[in-house]
């Protein structure tokens, strides 16, 4: 990391024992925000409130982070929410979804949602209608569609930051992730010793 972590606050604790409570360790990613713990609470609360209200299952919300974190070349989000892809579709389709070949075992739904998320990483102003057509001929609605726009664009920022950071993956959280992923996510920063 291009930073060094905050001296301790009630804010930075709070934030490290999450990181530590959900995943067994304190993940790097959670030193860089721990100089605005208002800021990553506010960035976990948003997402929520996009999600929590929205049709699109967790699978779908994992090939979309696995499509524009590969887009961008962003390791870390490619391991932690590769990990959370193998567990819905298997270690192959999340490997694919990477590596951005054909990932069989995904619906129509999910290639449709994989192929929007790296268009909206990768030039915005490029997209036409007839991309969002395919998205509808996916059997997505038109709030589904502003709502996987959405999130692709917050997952963006949030990679953003941490990228621009030097944020490296942890690697307690390489370990944790099938061979398959690991071997596809090969670009952007490598992860630190376990």
């Amino acid at each position: 990391m291009f930073i060094s972590a905050p001296q301790d606050s009630d804010g930075a604790t709070a934030i490290y024992e999450s990181s530590a409570a959900s995943h067994g360790f304190v993940m790097n990613l959670t030193r860089a925000w721990a100089w605005r713990p208002d800021v990553f609470d506010g960035f976990a609360a948003l997402r929520g409130q996009l999600t929590n209200d929205s049709t699109l299952s967790k699978r779908e919300l994992a090939v979309m982070v696995c499509a524009a974190a590969s887009e961008l070349g962003d390791s870390y989000c490619c391991l932690a929410w590769g990990k959370t892809l193998a567990q819905q579709a298997g270690p192959d389709a999340a490997a694919a979804v990477i590596a951005n070949t054909p990932a069989a075992g995904l619906t129509d739904r999910e290639s449709a949602l994989a192929i929007w998320a790296r268009k909206v990483v990768s030039n915005p102003n490029a997209t036409t209608a007839t991309d969002v057509s395919a998205l509808r001929e996916a059997g997505l609605s038109e709030r589904e569609i502003v709502e996987a726009t959405t999130f692709v664009a917050f997952r963006l920022a949030f990679s953003t930051v941490n990228d621009a950071l030097g944020v490296h993956p942890d690697g307690k959280l390489a370990a944790q992730v099938p061979s398959q992923v690991r071997a596809a996510a090969r670009f952007g920063r490598a992860p630190t010793e376990a």
